[in-house]
C-alpha cells in the first residue's frame, strides 16, 4: 500500500523523499553497525545506502536531461513533424525545412515547470528532513519504553526527627548523606558484579546500641542480588587501636591491620545474626541463628584518631565475600564524603 501511495506521487516528490528516507535511515544504521559491531546492521545499512546513491544519480540524470533536451529530443520533433507533413502547398520550401528543423526556444511555461520542479523537490526535502530528524532526536526526549529495572534510589529522609545526639556531634553525617555516597553508579563494578542494579538503597539515623541514645550511629544500606552493602559512622570516642584489641576479645576472625587514605583501618569476619518474624496471629518470631560470614573493614574517623570509625560491612546470602580490595575501594569513594572529625 505504501509503495502505491509512493509511485502515485511526482517524480520531483517521490525521488526527493526516497533520497531523504533512504540517507537517514542508512547513515543511522551504519552509525549503530560501527557501535555495536553489527555486521548484519553494516550489511542493512549499505544497502540503503546504495539505494539512496541510484536514487540521487536518477534525479541527476532527469536534471540534466530537462536542462539540456539533446539531439534526440531535436531527433524526436523532427521525425514526429516529417509523419505529420502536410501535402506539399504553394509555399517556398526552404521556408517548411527551416520550420522542421528549428527546435522551440524555452518559453515563460518552461522556466515556471522547471521552477516548479525545483521548489516541490526543496520543499519535500525540508518537510522529510524535519521528520528524520525528528525520529533521530525523539528517543533523547522521549521516555524509554526499556523495562530493565531501575537501580534503587536513596528514600528521601529530610523530613526524619534528628536524635538530639546529633546536634551535640560536630558536623556529623546523616542516614540519608551516607546513603547517597554509598549508592554510586559504580558501586557494583566495586563488588566486581557491574551488570547488576541496586534493589534497596536506604538510610536511617540511628544511636548506637547500649550507649541509651548518647552516641550518634547513622547507618545506610545497598543491596544487590548478589553481594549488600552496609556503612555506618560511630561518633564514639574510641581508637582504631582500642577498637582492635577488642576485636581480639571478641568471635571476630581474619583480623588484618592496614591504612586507607591515610588512616588507620582493620579488616576482620564476623557472622551476621539471621531471624524470622511471624506475621500471622501469633506475632511471634523464631530463634535468632547465625547468619553467613561477613567482612568488614573499620576506619578512623580522621587522620589523627581522635575517636570514632566508620564500618564498611559486605555480606551475601550465600556466604560468598568479595575480594578485600572492594572494600577498600568502596571505603576509598566513601570517606571522602564523611567530614573529618575536629578536635575536641
Amino acid at each position: 500500500m505504501l509503495g502505491f501511495l509512493i509511485r502515485l506521487l511526482p517524480f520531483w516528490v517521490r525521488e526527493p523523499l526516497l533520497i531523504a528516507v533512504g540517507s537517514v535511515f542508512g547513515v543511522r544504521i551504519a552509525y549503530l553497525a560501527v557501535r555495536d559491531h553489527d555486521r548484519v546492521a553494516a550489511g542493512l545499512g549499505a544497502v540503503f545506502l546504495v539505494f539512496t546513491a541510484i536514487r540521487v544519480h536518477t534525479v541527476v540524470r532527469a536534471l540534466r536531461a530537462r536542462r539540456n533536451p539533446g539531439p534526440a529530443a531535436s531527433a524526436d520533433g523532427a521525425a514526429a513533424g516529417a509523419g505529420t507533413q502536410p501535402q506539399p502547398q504553394p509555399q517556398p520550401a526552404p521556408r517548411f525545412e527551416a520550420q522542421a528543423g528549428t527546435e522551440p526556444l524555452p518559453g515563460p511555461d518552461t522556466a515556471e515547470k522547471e521552477h516548479n520542479a525545483w521548489g516541490q523537490a526543496v520543499a519535500a526535502v525540508a518537510v522529510f528532513g524535519a521528520l528524520a530528524a525528528a525520529l533521530w532526536l525523539a528517543p533523547r526526549f522521549t521516555p524509554s519504553d526499556d523495562n530493565s529495572p531501575k537501580a534503587a534510589s536513596c528514600s528521601g529522609g529530610s523530613h526524619e526527627k534528628l536524635p538530639k545526639v546529633y546536634k551535640d556531634t560536630p558536623h556529623p553525617v546523616t542516614g540519608e548523606e551516607l546513603c547517597r555516597a554509598l549508592n554510586r553508579p559504580d558501586l557494583a563494578e566495586l563488588l566486581g558484579t557491574p551488570q547488576e542494579t541496586a534493589t534497596i538503597a536506604s538510610g536511617t539515623n540511628n544511636t548506637a546500641p547500649l550507649t541509651d541514645g548518647r552516641v550518634a550511629q547513622p547507618e545506610a544500606e545497598v543491596a544487590f542480588d548478589t553481594y549488600t552493602v552496609n556503612v555506618s559512622a560511630t561518633y564514639n570516642h574510641l581508637t582504631t587501636g582500642q577498637y582492635v584489641k577488642l576485636m581480639k576479645f571478641g568471635n571476630e576472625r581474619d583480623i588484618k591491620t592496614l591504612t586507607v587514605l591515610g588512616r588507620p583501618a582493620v579488616l576482620s569476619s564476623d557472622h551476621t545474626m539471621k531471624f524470622e518474624i511471624d506475621l500471622g496471629s501469633s506475632g511471634s518470631g523464631g530463634p535468632v541463628e547465625q547468619g553467613p560470614l561477613a567482612r568488614t573493614l573499620s576506619v578512623a574517623l580522621d587522620r589523627h584518631d581522635r575517636g570514632g570509625y566508620c564500618d564498611i560491612t559486605v555480606w551475601s546470602t550465600s556466604g560468598a565475600l568479595p575480594d578485600d580490595s572492594a572494600l577498600r575501594g568502596i571505603a576509598e569513594k566513601v570517606l571522602p564524603k564523611i567530614p573529618e572529625r575536629p578536635l575536641r
